[in-house]
């Protein structure tokens, strides 16, 4: 793993890519001036994190590149009683089977990012259901309730917004930012790990563990806080949507759930105002890099650029180099017009959401269907005559091969892999026709 030396410290690096909202004070100071260990909670509610989650999933890369340890904490504990924050009504409680299966799932997913090979500061992985599952109720209460004032509890925003809403909140999300400022004192006390990092959306709870460490442990030797914090802006994009679950489409980071295709067009489409702040955020490009693809969004929009260098940077990450090319290759089947070299998974890929008309093998044995008929069925034609004209114009294709004559007949050796078939007219407009028996 190479140190990054671009800037002195991460804490200027963060600044000047946007993503750094908050920090406890003396924070940039103990990032600049000694090697620390910081951790970032990653919620198992769900089978996959978001691409929203890309935020502190960077900042923990950036963390380990100057020289830092990061350690990523999945809340096997935590997940069992769900944050409050950001929601406007409680959680439905999840099984502790599935909470431990979305555990698994989300180690396997930060596992590219960070390395946990090197020798100086190799990155760890750590479940507080280690700690939260076995504790003693009553000794946490003694040892941490004490210290959390229920005034001060009520202030955090998670809980108000319920309160001014109506919503009101069960004890048992209530206790959520108790369960978090232990996490970080456990950390602290076993593994000596000083900093907390999280979403805007976490400071108040971020604030909780500090106070936590302090009171119990108090300043250092130079009167230094022990413990600290940063927090990262919540992302949006050019409309002021908020960047992950809440815009339609947005893809996973887990491979098995969004295809590298997808994940590619996702990032390749985002606005020119998004691109460049997106790459600053999402990828390990440096200055200079990001300069240059500052002014081609400037002076040649149309290239896309900056889109291109986001989509193949943060693809290459998720699903590995052979992933990209595969995206790359679908990408200039479907927009070049030629798909006739991909798979049926890769064409149903690409057409997911698109209309489906469906075929039995009955229709496609024997003679099968006139190709016309076919197309009029899968929407691409109004009717048999506006189909041959199109083909007399040369702008029908079956499965990328250029259909001549509109009495054609398609049959069962027409389908790709057995299983479907695609029809394109003009340069675009796709329809995907899938045989079920």
């Amino acid at each position: 793993m190479t140190i990054n030396t671009e800037f002195q410290n991460v804490a200027e690096d963060l600044e000047w890519r946007g993503a750094l909202f908050d920090a406890t004070p003396g924070a940039a100071h103990a990032l600049a001036t000694k090697k620390v260990t910081c951790y970032n909670g990653f919620d198992p509610t769900a089978s996959s994190l978001h691409i929203g989650n890309l935020v502190p999933v960077m900042g923990l890369v950036r963390l380990q590149r100057y020289g830092h340890t990061p350690v990523a904490l999945v809340g096997g504990g935590t997940g069992m009683i769900g944050d409050p924050s950001g929601r406007e009504d409680e959680r439905t409680l999840m099984s502790v089977a599935d909470i431990d299966y979305n555990v698994e799932a989300i180690r396997f997913q930060l596992e590219p990012f960070l390395d946990f090979e090197t020798r100086s500061n190799p990155a760890q992985m750590v479940n507080n259901a280690d700690w939260l599952r076995t504790i003693d109720l009553l000794s946490f209460l003694r040892d941490v309730g004490k210290h959390f004032t229920v005034n001060s509890m009520m202030g955090r925003e998670s809980v108000k917004g319920r309160f001014d809403r109506g919503n009101g909140i069960s004890f048992t999300e209530f206790s959520y930012q108790l369960l978090q400022a232990f996490d970080f004192l456990t950390l602290f006390e076993r593994d000596h790990v000083g900093f907390q990092a999280g979403g805007s959306d976490q400071w108040g709870n971020i604030l909780g563990g500090v106070d936590l460490i302090r009171r119990i442990h108090g300043a250092d030797s130079d009167g230094r806080p022990r413990a600290h914090g940063i927090a990262y802006p919540l992302v949006t994009n050019a409309n002021g949507e908020k960047f992950g679950k809440s815009i339609g489409g947005a893809p996973t980071l887990d491979p098995k759930q969004t295809s590298s295709y997808k994940l590619y067009q996702f990032f390749l489409n985002v606005a020119d105002a998004d691109a460049i702040p997106y790459v600053k955020l999402f990828t390990l490009l440096n200055q200079v890099q990001i300069g240059s693809l500052a002014e081609s969004v400037t002076e040649e929009p149309q290239k896309r650029a900056a889109q291109k260098a986001l989509a193949e940077e943060v693809t290459r990450t998720i699903h590995g180099q052979g992933g990209l090319d595969q995206a790359l290759k679908v990408t200039q089947a479907f927009f070049g017009g030629d798909i006739s070299g991909l798979s049926a998974d890769e064409m149903e890929d690409v057409l997911e959401g698109s209309s489906v008309t469906e075929v039995n093998r009955d229709q496609l044995s024997g003679e099968g269907i006139r190709f016309s008929e076919l197309a009029v069925s899968a929407g691409a034609g109004k009717s048999g005559g506006d189909v041959r004209r199109t083909i007399e114009q040369g702008g029908m294709y079956l499965n990328g091969e250029q259909i001549a004559d509109a009495g054609r007949t398609v049959g069962v050796n027409d389908l790709v892999e057995g299983r479907l078939l695609v029809i394109r007219r003009g340069r675009k407009n796709y329809s995907l026709v899938k045989l079920v028996d």
